[in-house]
């Protein structure tokens, strides 16, 4: 009867014990924590992932990079797939972040094209699948803009005095006007970025409000401004919704940005995060997400399946002389950001 009764006893533990272990298995593979960079996403991709493999997503946002980082280094979140910029990859690669992808795990990386596959930011995309790409440029009211826009120079025509509007980000602002001077939006040297800082304090003149970031998409359509510096998701989606508002990249060239998904390195959640990238990666999610939110998709199958209007737009898909003229930002060493924080200081300081 003991024996019966410890065998029974034994059971029960390893019933017991063996719930532990499911639930303990269930809760890690029934949700991953997204940090998102605003909501580069859309609501229907969201729920059609959380149907499919009965992962809930956590999604967490940010609207700066650097707070990004800030935050995934101090280890204030616990996060399993992250948006990084190109600029920041190199160094969170480096200091080891994020994770080493398993490739097998994500096929649909297969339908990125390569002209945003193997970028120096991360060689071989060992650690990222790109997400979104985009530039930054001008956007004009043609009801009051009667040239050609083809320039960053329209951003310092007396003509449109009070009605330009500029970024308030140095590497944007300092950037347009280095690009304007023919020099590279990375630039180095204190010569080129004090003749940047010049050029750009002489256009405070015309320039009012003094800079701002997302209140220009509402000032154009308002009347309030008719040349802006403008991100292109943002710019082409005005362009399809006001007739007369057109997007343009400046032929000195600009900021060509690319996105990309990565799991962090301290990720609880491998699988899900694994599912949840090649999920948004497929041909059918990027082709949704890209329409929700404006930005131009790195699948090539997606791109196929868009408006001739947005596939075969130069400002959207860059050729290659255009494209040639863009650059990914990098991530700048301290002392020559120094040299920009200074730049900028003087730049917002002389406001009177």
């Amino acid at each position: 009867m003991k024996k019966i009764s410890k065998l029974f006893s034994l059971l029960i533990c390893i019933v017991m014990m063996s719930s532990l272990f499911v639930g303990c298995s269930k809760s890690q593979t029934s949700e991953i924590n997204f940090f998102n960079y605003g909501e580069n996403i859309d609501e229907e991709t969201l729920k059609e992932f959380e149907a499919k493999y009965n992962i809930k997503v956590n999604m967490e946002t940010f609207d700066d990079m650097e707070a990004m980082y800030s935050k995934v280094k101090s280890g204030a979140g616990k996060y399993d797939v992250i948006l990084v910029s190109d600029a920041l990859m190199p160094r969170m690669i480096e200091q080891k972040l994020v994770q080493k992808l398993n490739k097998d795990n994500i096929p649909n990386i297969s339908q990125m094209d390569n002209q945003y596959l193997n970028l120096d930011m991360d060689p071989d995309n060992n650690y990222s699948v790109p997400y979104m790409f985009g530039t930054v440029g001008i956007i004009y009211n043609t009801d009051v803009v009667k040239e050609d826009v083809d320039s960053w120079d329209i951003l310092w025509d007396k003509k449109y005095k009070d009605k330009i509007f500029m970024f308030d980000t140095y590497r944007d602002t300092i950037g347009a006007a280095l690009k304007k001077l023919g020099y590279s939006l990375n630039s180095t040297s204190q010569k080129e970025i004090d003749e940047a800082k010049e050029l750009l304090l002489q256009q405070r003149k015309l320039v009012n409000p003094l800079y701002g970031v997302d209140n220009g998409t509402t000032m154009i359509p308002a009347g309030e401004t008719d040349v802006n510096m403008i991100w292109s998701g943002e710019g082409l989606n005005l362009q399809d919704e006001y007739p007369n508002l057109k997007y343009v990249v400046p032929k000195e060239g600009a900021n060509f940005w690319v996105d990309s998904l990565c799991i962090a390195a301290n990720a609880t959640n491998v699988d899900g995060a694994e599912k949840f990238i090649n999920f948004v990666s497929d041909k059918e999610s990027a082709l949704r997400i890209a329409d929700e939110i404006g930005y131009t998709t790195p699948n090539k199958e997606a791109r196929k399946e868009q408006p001739e209007n947005v596939r075969n737009n130069p400002n959207a898909y860059m050729p290659e002389e255009i494209m040639s003229r863009c650059e990914i930002y990098t991530d700048l060493s301290m002392d020559v950001k120094k040299m920009y924080d200074k730049a900028w200081i003087q730049i917002k300081s002389d406001e009177e």
